[in-house]
């Protein structure tokens, strides 16, 4: 009996991986797509690259202009050569004892590890409230209130409740993370096909295979793209936490230097910010491609 029980699991196992998932013959998205399209989709993206490039050379050339005529005194907008070179001491002598190296990987750390816990909590939450009337019905009211709450809002009940240590930075940056992670999830759950369920079920499958095989499978994108929005919302929280007496991080840096008047330092450590963002956002795209690559597929 314990044979034939381990046999039809892995039956079960071995359907729904080959039915559920879509097959992927290629590592590229782009497989069993004509020649034809493939050329005009790489064409099209390097057009959109090239235009993209040049929008940003536009605005550093009329920043530039701005500043060489004098449109503009210094103080509020110092030339681009002067925020370059202000990053170069920050990256080699540092600024406010530490490098920009340093004050970086502070930020990383505290959004680092309040991203990994709200993962960890977020998921299986909103897994929770898509599968369980009941337990939508308890929980979705309380996210569903502070949701919509800016973080600033809550941040001197953190400061009184749970001080000034890093632990009240990385719960600001966790709330923040947490909510929209936890509503992607629950949505993506409500999205799964009814038709793969009762095929799991007629298969015998048990209720921890159908979750494992069937909805986290098909809430996937979702959670991913819960993930992206948290991440921006996580990263754009990070500078008003660390205003909370911090020594290191970026958000600590480019308010020490607005309050002596170093808009350089400032701007610097903006571009700084947005550069990081913008490269995580990328990674983040890479990584849904490369985990779901059945997404937005007709089949």
């Amino acid at each position: 009996m314990v044979l034939q029980a381990t046999v039809r699991s892995r039956r079960i196992e071995f359907e729904l991986n080959s039915s559920i998932l879509p097959e992927d013959d290629s590592s590229s998205e782009l497989s069993g797509i004509p020649v034809e399209r493939k050329i005009s989709y790489d064409w099209k993206h390097v057009v959109s690259i090239v235009i993209s490039s040049l929008t940003i050379l536009v605005l550093i050339i009329i920043w530039e202009a701005v500043t060489y005529f004098g449109l503009v005194q210094p103080l509020y907008l110092p030339s681009p050569e002067a925020v370059i070179l202000k990053l170069w001491e920050a990256s080699t002598t540092g600024y406010m004892d530490a490098t920009l190296w340093q004050h970086l990987s502070a930020s990383f750390t505290r959004i680092g590890l309040a991203l990994v816990v709200a993962v960890i909590v977020a998921v299986p939450v909103g897994l929770t409230i898509g599968l369980n009337r009941t337990a939508k019905s308890i929980l979705d009211p309380l996210i569903e209130f502070y949701r919509p709450v800016p973080p600033l809002a809550y941040l001197p009940l953190i400061v009184i409740w749970f001080g000034i240590g890093e632990f009240s930075k990385v719960l600001l940056i966790f709330l923040a993370v947490f909510a929209p992670i936890v509503v992607a999830t629950a949505a993506g759950v409500s999205k799964v096909d009814p038709i793969r369920i009762r095929a799991t079920q007629s298969l015998g499958g048990s209720r921890w295979q159908i979750i494992k095989f069937v909805v986290l499978p098909s809430a996937l994108p979702d959670i991913l793209t819960g993930v992206r929005i948290g991440l921006g919302t996580g990263w754009s929280t990070l500078v008003a936490a660390e205003l909370v007496a911090a020594t290191r991080g970026m958000g600590f840096m480019i308010q020490t230097a607005s309050q002596f008047l170093n808009t350089d330092m400032v701007i610097a450590g903006i571009l700084v910010i947005a550069l990081v963002a913008y490269l995580l956002e990328i990674g983040l795209r890479y990584l849904q491609s490369k985990l779901t690559p059945w997404q937005g597929q007709t089949h």
